[in-house]
This record gives C-alpha cells, sequence and structure tokens, in this order.
C-alpha cells in the first residue's frame, strides 16, 4: 500500500528539513573530500559532517532537519548549498524553501483559473512545429495539430485529466514513450519546482495527492525531492503513424507571472526525425 503521508506537507519547514536530508544521505564523504572511515550507520554524510563543511553549527544544522524555527541567513543557505555540491535548480529551490519556511503563516488567497489568452490560440494556429500550451502544473491545457497528433487519445480526456504525468505514469506508456521513467523523473522534478513556488496552490494539492494515491512510481520519486528547471528537455517518442521520434523541447512562458507556459518542440534541420514530422504533418493535412 502506498503511504502518502509525504506526499505534500502543509508545513514549509517540514519540507525544507526533507529537502536537506535527501541531499545530505545521498552525497558520500569521499564526495566532498572526506574519509570515509570506519562502518556508518547513516547513508550519506552525517550532520555534524556537513555542518562543519558548511561552517555552522551541528546543533543548529540538526534543527533545521527537524523542521524547528530555524531562520536561516542566504549566507548560511549558500553555505549549505557549496557543502553540498548543488546544482544551480537546487540552490534556487533551497533559497525558495527557506523564505516559504520564514513565513509560514501566509494568509490563504484566491486562486484564478489558468486560461490560455485568444493571443496565444492564435499564435499556436500559425505554427508549424508541434506546439502546446503547458500549466504552471504540467496541465495541458491547449495545442496546435501537430501538437494534438503527438499527443493522440490524450487530447480527448476531461480537462482535469489532461497533464503531462497521467500521459506517462503508467508502465503501459514504454511501448509509446522508450525513455519513459526517465521522462516521468524529470516530470516530476518539474513539478516539484513549480509547486515549491506556490504550495497552497488547490490545483498543486489536488494533483499531488491524487498521484501519490493512484502511483507507488509518483510516490516513490516524489520523495526523492528532485528539482527540474521547467525550460527545455528532450522528448522520445513511438508514434504509431510515422515511427521514432527524437524531438527536443523548450518552454517559453506567456505574459504573466505566474501563468502557463508554451511548449514547443524540435527536431534538428535535415534529420529523420524532422521528416518523419513533416510527413505527420503531410497526413494531417490529407485528413
Amino acid at each position: 500500500m502506498t503511504d502518502t503521508s509525504h506526499a505534500m506537507s502543509d508545513d514549509p519547514r517540514r519540507e525544507l528539513a526533507e529537502f536537506l536530508r535527501t541531499r545530505r544521505t545521498r552525497l558520500r564523504p569521499e564526495d566532498v573530500g572526506l574519509e570515509p572511515g570506519g562502518r556508518r550507520r547513516v547513508a550519506g554524510l552525517r550532520r555534524e559532517e556537513l555542518a562543519l563543511l558548511a561552517g555552522v553549527s551541528s546543533d543548529y544544522y540538526q534543527r533545521m532537519e527537524q523542521g524547528r524555527d530555524v531562520r536561516p541567513s542566504e549566507q548560511v543557505l549558500d553555505a549549505l548549498a557549496r557543502a553540498l555540491n548543488f546544482t544551480a535548480e537546487e540552490s534556487r529551490h533551497l533559497h525558495g524553501l527557506a523564505a516559504a519556511a520564514r513565513n509560514p503563516g501566509r494568509p490563504p488567497r484566491s486562486y484564478e483559473p489558468e486560461e490560455v489568452p485568444d493571443t496565444t490560440l492564435r499564435l499556436l494556429r500559425t505554427m508549424t512545429s508541434p506546439a502546446l500550451v503547458v500549466g504552471r502544473f504540467l496541465d495541458v491545457l491547449a495545442w496546435n495539430p501537430l501538437g494534438g497528433a503527438l499527443l493522440g487519445d490524450f487530447t480527448r480526456q476531461p480537462q482535469p485529466q489532461r497533464n503531462l504525468l497521467a500521459l506517462f505514469l503508467h508502465p503501459e506508456a514504454d511501448r509509446t514513450c522508450p525513455n519513459r521513467a526517465a521522462t516521468v523523473a524529470e516530470l516530476i522534478g518539474m513539478l516539484r519546482t513549480q509547486v515549491a513556488a506556490d504550495p497552497g496552490h488547490p490545483r498543486a494539492v489536488e494533483l499531488v495527492g491524487e498521484l501519490a494515491v493512484r502511483s507507488d512510481e509518483f510516490a516513490a520519486l516524489w520523495a526523492l525531492h528532485d528539482v527540474e528547471e521547467p525550460t527545455r528537455g528532450q522528448m522520445r517518442l513511438n508514434h504509431p503513424r510515422v515511427g521514432e521520434l527524437n524531438l527536443d523541447w523548450d518552454a517559453y512562458p506567456i505574459p504573466g507571472n505566474p501563468g502557463p507556459a508554451l511548449m514547443v518542440c524540435t527536431a534538428a534541420e535535415g534529420s529523420l526525425d524532422a521528416e518523419r514530422l513533416h510527413l505527420l504533418a503531410g497526413l494531417l493535412d490529407a485528413g
């Protein structure tokens, strides 16, 4: 049975604590120039080792991992990020979690449903590359004909079910997406980044809770606290009409902060993938 107790915490201090713990336990002493020493009872670095590397007291760091009311400065956060060999994305995520933890009692706010501007819908109709409009939490809000051809039957799902994770988060998708597991991990990292920016958003709470109940794979990957910037990536698909497609995608924010993004898929000019995209477009035009 899936444990959903840690699917999504209402306490930003706990989110910060869990993120630090997962990162500390996956880093080996030799990764940061320390001697492994004798038998170790914990995976990864010990708390006191990380505290030493970051130049903070062991007690202070322990309180951070316990989710207690500590308010680390930007300098302390930067020191922890360096000690943990964080990527730029992980560093931004750490600072965002710490900012939320400093103000855990933010008053509730109203949320407007995500909408696609008419001007963006017009732009979609003019685009010859596959393009989608994707909401902050990976909901697919609109697409052009070639984008719809890539999505297939997914476009006929009810709106609440048209989420990119729903498209890939089942083993049957291995047939249409050869690198499905890596794609799912990347999408969950992107979702984690977006949720951290607005953890109280009703759609975020609903989606994470629903996926954690429905999918052991999601629950396990969500618990890793991996983060990805939703800016660009790669997509590999086995299309029933034209065969394998290896596409690059880029996400362009639509005016409005925060809001949906325009996700455009392209193939290298002159490549077999470009030829197959052109063939797919021709099949659509032929009806």
